[in-house]
């Protein structure tokens, strides 16, 4: 089992999990009862654009393939 202390990498799994949950709200589920994951990562990444263009721009960013 993986322990996840250091900020950085508690930053890279929440940047993690808000591509996971973009790429199931465009396959037209939510995540969550609160904020979609999509105004998530437009409000704390700076993202514009469409769903799609900010999943992309997200996986860039950690280096994970993109649609």
């Amino acid at each position: 089992m993986t322990m996840i202390t250091n900020p950085t990498q508690i930053a890279h799994f929440r940047y993690c999990t808000i591509l996971r949950g973009l790429g199931l709200e465009l396959k037209g589920l939510r995540c969550s009862k609160g904020m979609t994951m999509y105004a998530l990562a437009k409000k704390e990444l700076g993202l514009k654009g469409s769903r799609e263009s900010v999943y992309n721009a997200l996986a860039n960013m950690l280096g994970k393939p993109t649609i």
